[in-house]
């Protein structure tokens, strides 16, 4: 696993795609060796550099107390070459107790899981500072929402080595016209913000608002092709990355209807890749009139991505003589 120093952090959010996977699980619900080293075999192999455990892996709802095993077994099992960047919180008490195991472990960063309610844009920020302070190191900062921090406390939090970069995971109904994000992006390095939703958004977080990456569950089937989305879209080839944006939709329009989380759960096991095993509560696996389309779509996508493999090699789009967009 890499460390992250300097410039290091900025690099980890844009050296790839950054790759959200599920946790895989036994049957009795421990976390599975196997079925974790099988997924992060098939990233590696794909080159993807950078893994983020967060809520595809459902670790809203992992005790703190199994934490420092979790940390210790994904440290295992990353190749050596991967920045690995697990998920704390989200609320303040669980951040608290997490930035203890956090700061004597071997990750450099962890994203901070956004809570939902009983929260104020002065008090995050107040939070955020307290947490890295505590873990002495600096954190991922989620944004989920334009009322969930200020764009001046979250640039005062970077100016002061605590955050190192950002998840910016805010939905709207045209992700290209979005104000608080262009605001975020004149006041902080847009090197150091990812796009946030998958592949819903990325056309224009990429392309028009370029930054530097963006998360993705639906990588862990395709990698590939999530590989060749951003760099098409790197390189300004906006058809051509609009095509291979359109194969992930189907999934995603699943992971809308059904959950997102138990989707792409259960799409991994469905696809073939690794056997992720049940949820752990408050999720559930997707119910069993759903696995038919949710096979059908995953195994597309997992076919497109075999497509995608030789390109992605190459290190380049398709039209090999343009130069990357800034």
């Amino acid at each position: 696993m890499q460390t992250l120093r300097g410039t290091g952090f900025r690099n980890a959010a844009s050296r790839s795609v950054i790759a959200v996977p599920p946790l895989a699980r036994n049957a009795d619900g421990t976390v599975s060796r196997s079925g974790n080293a099988m997924l992060l075999d098939h990233l590696s192999r794909a080159g993807i550099g950078t893994v983020m455990y967060g809520g595809n892996a459902n670790l809203y709802h992992q005790p703190v107390s199994e934490l420092e095993d979790l940390l210790t077994l994904l440290t295992e099992l990353v190749a050596r070459d991967t920045w690995l960047i697990p998920a704390i919180g989200p609320d303040y008490g669980k951040l608290l107790d997490a930035a203890s195991i956090v700061k004597d472990s071997a990750v450099p960063t962890v994203l901070l899981l956004p809570a939902a309610s009983a929260v104020t844009p002065a008090g995050v920020a107040t939070g955020i500072r307290r947490i890295a302070e505590r873990m002495q190191k600096p954190v991922f900062l989620y944004i989920n929402t334009d009322q969930y921090i200020q764009v001046e406390d979250a640039r005062a939090l970077i100016e002061d080595g605590l955050v190192c970069a950002i998840k910016y995971g805010v939905p709207r109904a045209l992700p290209g016209e979005d104000v608080y994000l262009q605001r975020l992006i004149d006041a902080v390095d847009r090197r150091r913000v990812v796009s946030g939703l998958g592949e819903r958004p990325v056309l224009p977080h990429i392309g028009k608002f370029g930054l530097a990456s963006f998360t993705s569950g639906l990588a862990c089937i395709a990698p590939n092709a999530a590989s060749h989305l951003l760099a098409l879209l790197r390189h300004g080839e906006l058809a051509a990355a609009a095509e291979t944006h359109g194969r992930f939709l189907p999934l995603e329009d699943l992971r809308d209807a059904i959950g997102p989380i138990s989707v792409i759960h259960d799409a991994m096991t469905l696809a073939g890749i690794a056997d992720t095993g049940p949820l752990l509560p408050f999720l559930s696996n997707i119910p069993h009139s759903w696995v038919k389309p949710v096979r059908a779509a995953a195994e597309a996508l997992r076919d497109y991505d075999r497509t995608c493999e030789m390109v992605t090699r190459g290190a380049r789009p398709t039209s090999p003589g343009r130069e990357p967009v800034a």
